[in-house]
């Protein structure tokens, strides 16, 4: 074995947002406690910053939303304590229903923002229009919009929690590498990096898309799989306002928000591209994503887009960005502890939420880290729900992509 780097009450591995939000909340809240959290590359460079950053709170997906509404908390804590704002937008999301079953979707929306005390108005096709210039909304047969809505630049939210971390006591190692986990007689008790071996308490596996590569150090088989999201940005133009609102199409499975004066936008393609976490490069910038920038996929989508959004055809295309979410056949997250295996918690499974509900997850795992009950209820996010699985099975990855196939909500 190694020679003994360091010792910590609890070791994270993956430096995503989820990561250096569970480093926050546990340092916040546990003062005097050790963590670490381990980057093989650097903090927040692979998923996190290739986010949409859509801060989504109102879902039909009920238990997401105590755990995004704790974001927000988060971020209004870490602009006092940095004395810094983290620009967040608050354009409101605009949801454009345009057939019987998405009308229903949105009333049931509706009714769960109410529920959560979350404003919300539907507005008149020529009010929607003259809040969004590019959108051609005469055919929706009911339009809501969620105006305590918000995005942001992901790659900062995520910084600003590994900065308040860090100024509470978090060691966020960049540059050092896991390379084996540290498990016997069905416990695990620290891991092996690329510096030497540090002991830990407790272990949380937050590796994002490689994150089943770890567990699987313990048998555990998380039931998720790295999917391509992909999005483009437009060049800038005047039907594009830059306070304008987030916009979701259902109907085109497609959402859309602003961008500087462009328009960032999204869609869900047909047969959405997996990799397997044990095939992946140690940095995903060496994966290619699309060799045509996603062109085959936005051409196959075209006509639903552009009947919501006419100029698509001749507006101008100046970036493409994708990265791989963690998709689950269900659409919830992978949370909390792992039956049968002590010492060890699982953060993983984001279904292209998680710069919304990284909040919640940081202040979740940082208190079953501390030995306390959940602070939220995590019931739909266990790591057993489908009985066990190989992760890293064909027939497995593709029930995982068709999730994101299927998806129609932000």
């Amino acid at each position: 074995m190694s020679a003994i780097l360091k010792r910590a009450d609890v070791v994270v591995i993956g430096g995503g947002i989820f990561g250096c939000a569970i480093a926050y909340y546990y340092t916040r809240n546990h003062p005097g406690k050790k963590i670490i959290v381990l980057e093989r590359n650097e903090i927040c460079n692979a998923a996190t910053s290739r986010a949409a950053a859509l801060m989504t709170i109102v879902r039909a997906k009920q238990a997401y939303i105590p755990l995004a509404l704790e974001t927000y908390q988060a971020v209004i804590q870490m602009e006092e304590q940095l004395g810094e704002s983290l620009g967040i937008k608050k354009a409101g999301m605009m949801h454009v229903a345009a057939s019987d079953g998405t009308v229903k979707e949105l009333e049931q929306l509706m009714n769960i923002a109410q529920q959560f005390h979350q404003p919300y108005n539907y507005l008149s096709c020529g009010e929607a229009q003259r809040m969004c210039p590019w959108l051609k909304a005469d055919e929706a047969l009911r339009i809501a919009f969620l105006p305590a809505e918000a995005y942001c630049d992901p790659y900062l939210l995520g910084t600003f929690f590994a900065r308040c971390a860090k100024q509470q006591g978090a060691d966020i190692m960049q540059g050092c590498a896991v390379t084996e986990m540290i498990y016997n007689d069905g416990a695990v008790q620290g891991v092996k990096t690329s510096l030497g071996t540090i002991e830990a308490d407790v272990v949380i596996d937050a590796a994002g898309a490689w994150a089943p590569v770890w567990a699987m150090y313990t048998g555990t088989g998380i039931p998720m799989a790295p999917v391509r999201s992909q999005y483009w940005i437009t060049g800038k133009a005047d039907i594009f306002p830059a306070h304008g609102p987030m916009v979701l199409l259902p109907d085109a499975q497609a959402y859309a928000r602003p961008e500087g004066g462009a328009l960032l936008f999204g869609i869900r393609e047909r047969k959405s591209l997996y990799a397997s976490p044990d095939k992946l490069p140690d940095d995903i910038n060496h994966f290619v994503f699309s060799e045509d920038k996603g062109m085959n996929d936005l051409a196959e989508n075209a006509e639903r887009l552009a009947r919501f959004f006419p100029a698509f055809y001749e507006t101008g295309i100046k970036y493409y960005v994708a990265g791989f979410s963690g998709y689950t056949p269900d659409g919830q997250l992978v949370l909390g502890k792992v039956p049968g295996v002590d010492n060890f918690l699982l953060a993983s499974g984001c279904c292209g939420a998680g710069i919304a509900v990284s909040g919640g997850v940081g202040l979740a795992l940082a208190e079953l880290a501390a030995g306390n009950e959940p602070v939220f209820n995590l019931s739909n996010f266990n790591v057993t729900r489908f009985g066990k699985i190989d992760p890293f099975s064909t027939s497995w990855l593709e029930k995982c992509a068709m999730a994101r196939s299927v998806k129609r909500s932000g």
